[in-house]
């Protein structure tokens, strides 16, 4: 594709971000261009997708090759979000241009897993969560790396009630929780399910709860067996308020229970991301950010 100032904002910023852009610049008289140009269309081809070539006449385009500090030619940069992050100079040989493009692009792998991802959350959205499971679960399997894929696909077997699926699933990340939040969201949801399960008669305990509080208010031990029950049911809002009467009263409270288990379930009803063009924000849930600012506002009172 050819580029130039008119549409290089939509060809290559705005394209860069979902996925990787070589601009490759050039120019007629140039001859280790005419080197360098069927490799990089015949890779474009083989990587298929995984990354855009465009090409931009030097000659023609010296505002853009003055952006780029081009100083010889060919000049290639590799745009990702917007930004340039790595280029190279010269007809260089079709391996190095592979090792230069498997730095930065992402796998076959990678790639399908992510394409398996987005089609699952279209198939969400539809309503058709059997689709969207399936697809999660090829996508994990294709790429067991894929922490967001991993994420969605044991969200949404929790939600579909199989727990024991969903445990299966998390084994492969549990030792990575303490330092992923969404994995610690999975697994405090986890474990209150795990909580809800061991009690014989849900009515009775939380029957036996609600005396608890309505008898003493800072029964914080109650209220948020009180949450775990909510969460397990997938009351998210209702189990944030009953973990802010918590932190209204006590912020630290067990270790900061009551804060990190509120900060979970904000990561477990935060709607998938959505792509956008570069500069723009994505949509905020009104929900999300609406306990988000009541959280806020309680712990820095």
């Amino acid at each position: 594709m050819d580029v130039t100032l008119q549409n290089f904002e939509d060809a290559v910023i705005a394209a860069s971000a979902t996925t990787p852009v070589l601009v490759d610049f050039w120019a007629d008289w140039c001859g280790p261009c005419k080197s360098l140009g069927p490799i990089l269309e015949k890779l474009e081809t083989d990587y298929a997708g995984r990354f855009k070539l465009v090409k931009v006449n030097a000659d023609a385009e010296q505002e853009l090759c003055s952006a780029f500090g081009v100083r010889s030619l060919p000049t290639c940069m590799l745009v990702v979000n917007g930004k340039p992050v790595d280029g190279f100079m010269g007809a260089v040989p079709e391996g190095k241009v592979r090792e230069f493009l498997d730095k930065h692009v992402p796998s076959e792998a990678e790639a399908a897993a992510e394409e398996e991802e987005e089609e699952a959350l279209e198939a969400l959205a539809g309503g058709d969560t059997g689709a969207a499971l399936e697809k999660l679960q090829h996508a994990v399997a294709t790429d067991p790396a894929n922490d967001t894929a991993r994420f969605d696909y044991i969200k949404l077997l929790l939600q579909l009630g199989h727990t024991d699926d969903a445990k299966v699933a998390f084994a492969p990340v549990i030792a990575k929780t303490a330092l992923d939040r969404r994995l610690d969201a999975l697994q405090r949801w986890m474990n209150a399910i795990d909580f809800a399960a061991t009690s014989p008669d849900l009515a009775l305990t939380s029957a036996g709860i609600d005396a608890k509080i309505a008898a003493n208010r800072r029964d914080f031990e109650a209220r948020f067996d009180r949450a775990r029950l909510l969460m397990a049911g997938q009351r998210w809002t209702d189990a944030m308020d009953e973990l802010l009467e918590i932190l209204m009263r006590d912020k630290a409270w067990n270790g900061e229970a009551a804060r990190l288990t509120y900060i979970a379930i904000l990561e477990l009803i935060e709607p998938p991301k959505v792509k956008v063009a570069e500069g723009q924000i994505p949509p905020e849930d009104p929900t999300v950010a609406s306990y988000r600012r009541r959280l806020s506002s309680v712990v820095l009172s």
